[in-house]
């Protein structure tokens, strides 16, 4: 089935992010953390950040799930807009739950931290992240579509930038992205067995295109 080997980079980058930063939540304060990701900072990393982050915004998933219905097959669509739609129904939901204060809320507490000239920061519903959610299973997907190792392994580590970009520029903490990844991980996985694996696959109007 398309994806399934070539997928395996992809998972093993995702755990050992998983790993390093589940690690580093555990054992430091949250705001101790925060501080000590941002030991390394300059204005050619804020200018990169601060564009790049925008890669995992809802409108880049929707135009590639729209560009995969037009030009692939109804199967491409749902891989990217069920991974995308579904995990961020989940994040909206757990954001209220939850109504974490992000970053700007402690910029007391985290004294003399680095901030990044010019962004616009929000104040509430920090928990998840809601674009390294985006970013995970949007990568995820495409690695599944494009169907090759080494596409995996890129994929797999621009999700993770995209998703540190949010602790970069202080729009979350290291948690908020850490769930953010698992939850986008996961959604996709589950939408790449059942569109690939379960019965459903068989489906024939999932190989339906708009255009032959």
């Amino acid at each position: 089935m398309q994806g399934t080997k070539a997928i395996n980079p992809f998972l093993l980058i995702w755990a050992v992010y998983t790993l390093l930063l589940g690690f580093a939540v555990v054992t430091t304060d949250h705001l101790d953390l925060h501080r000590a990701m941002h030991r390394f900072t300059s204005p050619w990393a804020d200018g990169f950040f601060g564009r790049a982050t925008h890669l995992a915004d809802g409108l880049v998933p929707t135009g590639l799930a729209l560009s995969l219905l037009l030009f692939k097959d109804v199967r491409a669509f749902l891989m990217m807009a069920l991974s995308c739609g579904l995990s961020a129904i989940v994040v909206q939901v757990l954001k209220r739950y939850f109504d974490h204060d992000r970053p700007f809320m402690f910029k007391a507490e985290l004294g003399d931290m680095h901030w990044v000239e010019g962004m616009e920061l929000h104040h509430h519903l920090s928990f998840p992240s809601g674009h390294a959610t985006a970013a995970f299973s949007m990568c995820y997907a495409l690695a599944v579509l494009i169907g090759r190792r080494m596409w995996s392994l890129i994929l797999a580590l621009s999700a993770s930038i995209l998703a540190y970009s949010r602790v970069y520029l202080s729009q979350h903490f290291t948690e908020d992205i850490l769930f953010g990844a698992a939850l986008g991980t996961s959604t996709a996985v589950v939408v790449h067995w059942w569109l690939y694996h379960s019965p459903f696959k068989d489906r024939p109007w999932l190989q339906r295109r708009l255009f032959n």
